[in-house]
């Protein structure tokens, strides 16, 4: 590596941010940039390792020793042609993935691993500022049509693979805008939006078309694709949001957390709110805010803290999230060695905006006022209890510890379940698997429809951005092979061997 005392020299630190009652006031990012010099001594905290299980730890494989030394060398172009051989979208992976690379990084055994995360990003945003991002065009075209369902990080890798395989493709987005969940559903104080949109034009110089308001088994007909189209990639994500049916569910103020993060993403667009309905395509005529509120966020993962930061830029009155599990440990036990991705506690940059947090609770009712609007939940705390016959831990009530807390505004953010049934894939037949994603095996990525994949959320079920990403990325393989007998595309280990060589 380009410093081999770095590690020893340096201790990690990561960009500053801007003041919580700044950023509050806006939906803008807020993580500043590392200095030269800053960016300089962080790669240099990457040691030779021998054997580094970064790679594995990240689901693309990442070629990261080797973009670390790069970028010590202050050679961007290079840390950006190794970044890209594995990582289509690194703009994206760098602002919003929990980073399983960081948590397999050898030197986090005994000290605070090498800031990954943040060198992408920094990578990237310096390819672009010094034009290393150029459009990508295939030197032949095949004349094989592919037609991608769904615009999320899934579906744009596999275009984007498809396409450099010389394969014409086009996207379908029945939002009005590509992107998925990148564009309606992350806040923008985490994405902003014109850095998918940067991505999505760079994308149409390379030939890719993308056809928006084009809602596949709606107002596009499938057997009109299944004709003109040589194969087909469902890439529509895990929509279907995990519903919690206790007493009071049709109350007033209780809601689904993509329906509270789509909107506001709709309003900083400038758009109408309500000018499309939520992400089971069922028309929600009420605009949702949090201002003056008790809001209570029922979910403890990365979309519950998603509505903790957005309901603080309302102006709520108290935020408060629920975790039906025990409050993780600070660091690693015994339970969680590294290299595995440790199950510890979380604490975002939305907490640190202002929230209180309870783990192990449970909510038995909603509460109303009598007018149909939601008032109050009834909570009680839980016990988790060890079995004593191999079996999981079960969850007991704590007696005594029932009561009721004021809440105004609901937000269901306990993820979601399976993709989308009705509509497209309840017409096309598809075989599901027990779980309700679509079936397809990771060495295929085919459907029981021989012309059909599938990618992503719709098939893993809910996971990463890196994941899906991943997944578009293997599922476009495997198209290729289908449509020309072989094909020209990486996997991932072979891109790892060919900059290796190097």
């Amino acid at each position: 590596m380009g410093k081999p005392t770095g590690f020893k020299e340096f201790t990690r630190e990561l960009p500053g941010k801007l003041p919580v009652q700044e950023r509050l006031h806006n939906y803008k990012e807020f993580v500043e940039k590392f200095s030269e010099q800053k960016l300089n001594d962080q790669s240099a905290r990457c040691m030779n390792c021998g054997v580094p299980f970064c790679h594995s730890g990240c689901p693309l494989g990442n070629v990261i020793p080797e973009f670390n030394d790069a970028v010590y060398r202050k050679d961007f172009e290079e840390a950006y042609d190794i970044l890209t051989s594995t990582n289509n979208f690194p703009e994206f992976t760098g602002r919003i993935c929990p980073a399983p690379c960081e948590s397999a990084c050898v030197l986090g055994i005994n000290q605070p691993p090498v800031a990954i995360e943040e060198i992408e990003k920094h990578i990237i945003e310096i390819a672009f500022d010094k034009g290393f991002v150029k459009p990508r065009k295939p030197n032949l075209r095949s004349g094989k049509k592919v037609a991608v369902i769904g615009s999320g990080p899934a579906g744009l890798a596999a275009a984007a693979q498809l396409n450099y395989a010389g394969h014409l493709v086009t996207v379908f987005e029945r939002d009005d805008k590509p992107g998925g969940l990148l564009q309606y559903g992350i806040p923008d104080f985490k994405l902003e939006k014109w850095v998918v949109e940067r991505r999505i034009r760079v994308m149409e110089e390379e030939g890719i078309t993308f056809q928006c308001h084009a809602n596949v088994g709606v107002n596009v007909q499938i057997n009109d694709l299944l004709r003109e189209y040589n194969a087909i990639v469902l890439a529509c994500g895990s929509t279907v949001p995990r519903n919690l049916p206790i007493p009071g569910r049709e109350l007033k103020g209780v809601h689904y957390a993509m329906e509270f993060l789509k909107q506001q993403n709709k309003r900083n667009a400038g758009k109408d709110p309500l000018a499309f309905g939520n992400i089971e395509s069922n028309i929600l005529h009420e605009e949702l805010l949090a201002t003056g509120k008790n809001v209570v966020v029922i979910g403890g993962g990365d979309t519950g803290s998603d509505c903790v930061g957005t309901s603080n830029r309302h102006g709520a009155m108290t935020v408060t999230q629920f975790e039906l599990l025990p409050k993780p440990p600070e660091s690693r036990t015994t339970l969680m060695p590294w290299p595995t991705y440790p199950m510890v506690l979380k604490t975002t940059s939305s907490h640190e905006e202002g929230c209180e947090r309870h783990w192990a609770i449970a909510t038995k009712e909603f509460i109303g006022d009598g007018n149909g609007n939601l008032k109050a939940l009834k909570v009680v705390n839980l016990e988790w209890k060890a079995s004593t016959d191999g079996r999981p831990a079960q969850m007991v009530e704590v007696p005594g510890s029932e009561r009721e807390l004021p809440c105004e505004l609901a937000l269901l953010a306990m993820g979601f379940v399976h993709t989308q049934h009705a509509g497209l894939l309840n017409l096309l037949e598809i075989e599901k698997d027990e779980r309700g994603n679509i079936k397809a095996s990771d060495k295929s990525y085919q459907t029981s429809l021989p012309k059909i994949f599938t990618a992503g959320d719709a098939r893993r079920g809910q996971s990463l951005v890196v994941w899906a990403i991943s997944e578009g990325r293997e599922c476009a393989r495997k198209v290729d092979e289908f449509l020309t007998g072989g094909t020209s595309l990486l996997e991932t280990k072979d891109s790892i061997l060919q900059v290796a060589s190097l």
